[in-house]
């Protein structure tokens, strides 16, 4: 077997991280509350809120997290029906699930992105909530969806773990819904190891949310408005929810916060050299006619570290041997749907029950393959994985034939 690059390792932390990290291990001041003023949590969200364009920015455990109480901070009552894609992670049925709602399914395209038709048919006057999921880092018709949601007045939870750094039309993907929610998971562009934040224009929402976080008492003070906003509107909305909420404790440390600031300032190369990378490796995928990367779609300029492909004409079996052929040559690759324990693929969600028929994600789950892809990898790294690929997907279909002869 041929030893491929190493697509696991993240860049390593920002020296900077370093003196801030001694700090604090020597003053034991972990917790988020501790200090009086300006503890790296709180610091961390007022920039990564400025970053974003945004007013407010809750930094808890997870993005799942950030979902759950996205969904609590809406307000909706148990049993609410909410939409989500069928292509995600299991933790957006998940959180969905957590927050006392039901998740309704809705139909992904071969492209990854939801497929309109089935979102419009059933944004019915049941839905209380939408979250759309980035899945991957590719985004739907954000237009299509939020003209009908807008319509019915049902709020949209942009799902954007996958997706820091990504544009709509210019926009940045987390700021077009009410609420957007991110990862700082280790193989996100933000890497904590854990962590996640949800941002809003929202002064109700955000009170809310941080509260249920586990501001308890008035720690809801130690919390950052806009620099040089009148907080008058915040402090009205914190002191509407005070007392008024359950607590559940998802906050985020001191520590972790300490380690993602000083990655903020590297997001930018970051996501350009992810770019880079994708559309490179992409072009040469692409000359195969075994391999379809599908195209962004217009208005969307991506953030991607990793990359989708789509394996043309191959049965189940030549799947699953091109699965072997390119492990064996260095590159693993997993397809979502041949998979018993994959936690992208609807079908494993057994705490779901039956989501009814999903024929465009059951095909595309058959054929949809994933390999990692980080921003620091160079040219002849991503050289030795796109040949990888390209050689895998001519040996399964040469043996094929010969076997057909």
């Amino acid at each position: 077997m041929t030893l491929g690059p190493n697509v696991y390792d993240a860049e390593p932390i920002p020296e900077a991280a370093r003196a801030e990290i001694d700090r604090l291990l020597q003053s034991g001041d972990l917790f988020r509350y501790t200090a009086p003023e300006n503890a790296p949590v709180s610091l961390l969200e007022r920039e990564f809120a400025d970053m974003m364009g945004v007013k407010y920015a809750l930094a808890v455990s997870s993005c799942s997290a950030a979902l759950f109480l996205s969904l609590k901070a809406l307000g909706l009552p148990r049993d609410t029906k909410v939409l989500i894609p069928a292509f995600t992670f299991a933790a957006v049925p998940s959180s969905v699930v957590h927050a006392d709602c039901v998740p309704v399914l809705v139909d992904v395209q071969d492209n990854y992105r939801v497929d309109m038709t089935d979102f419009e048919a059933k944004l019915t006057d049941e839905i209380g909530a939408v979250i759309i999921s980035h899945m991957r880092g590719h985004t739907s018709d954000m237009d299509a969806i939020m003209a009908l949601c807008d319509a019915k007045g049902v709020p949209v939870v942009e799902d954007a773990a996958h997706s820091l750094g990504t544009l709509w039309h210019g926009e940045k993907i987390g700021t077009i819904g009410k609420i957007g929610c991110f990862s700082f998971q280790s193989y996100k562009m933000l890497n904590a190891g854990e962590g996640g934040v949800l941002i809003t224009d929202d002064p109700d929402v955000i009170a809310r949310a941080v509260i249920m976080s586990g501001a308890y008492e008035h720690n809801w003070k130690k919390h950052k408005g806009p620099h040089g906003d009148n907080t008058s509107e915040l402090e009205d909305a914190f002191a509407r929810w005070q007392n008024k909420l359950p607590l559940y404790n998802t906050r985020l440390s001191n520590l972790s916060a300490a380690v993602i600031r000083p990655q903020i300032p590297e997001l930018e190369r970051r996501v350009t050299d992810g770019l880079r990378n994708h559309d490179y490796v992409a072009e040469k995928l692409n000359t195969s006619p075994w391999i379809d990367v599908p195209a962004a779609l217009a208005p969307e300029t991506r953030a991607p570290d990793s990359i989708q492909f789509n394996l043309v004409g191959m049965s189940e079996a030549e799947t699953r041997a091109f699965m072997d052929a390119a492990k064996a040559r260095g590159v693993s690759v997993q397809v979502f749907g041949l998979h018993t324990d994959n936690a992208r693929a609807y079908r494993n969600w057994g705490f779901l029950g039956d989501p009814g028929p999903l024929p465009g994600t059951d095909q595309m789950l058959t054929k949809a393959c994933d390999t990692r892809l980080p921003v620091r990898l160079k040219k002849p790294e991503l050289d030795f994985i796109a040949d990888a690929l390209i050689a895998a997907a001519a040996d399964v279909k040469e043996a094929a034939s010969v076997a057909a002869e």
